[in-house]
């Protein structure tokens, strides 16, 4: 190997390292986006698969936490448009 090789190496191991842990923000806002439309998917599938088995209280709940997560889903976009 060539003497100026290593520090290379380790220049492209630093830099790969805090690429993982120090990510752009839009990656973190993208995952987050993600995970508020999983939700919802994962309540729709709840409802329409179970809504015979549920009980009022339940439906209630599922219905609460989809609303809510569609309105984290509306200002999460809304600050993105914004950018």
């Amino acid at each position: 190997m060539a003497e100026g090789s290593i520090p290379g190496l380790y220049y492209g191991f630093a830099m790969s390292t805090r690429d993982i842990f120090a990510p752009k923000k839009s990656v973190i806002v993208d995952m987050v986006m993600v995970q508020v439309l999983t939700i919802i998917v994962t309540l729709s599938l709840v409802l329409m698969t179970g809504s015979g088995k549920l009980s009022s209280d339940m439906m209630a709940y599922i219905m609460g936490g989809m609303m809510g997560a569609v309105l984290l889903a509306t200002g999460i976009y809304t600050r993105i448009s914004q950018q």
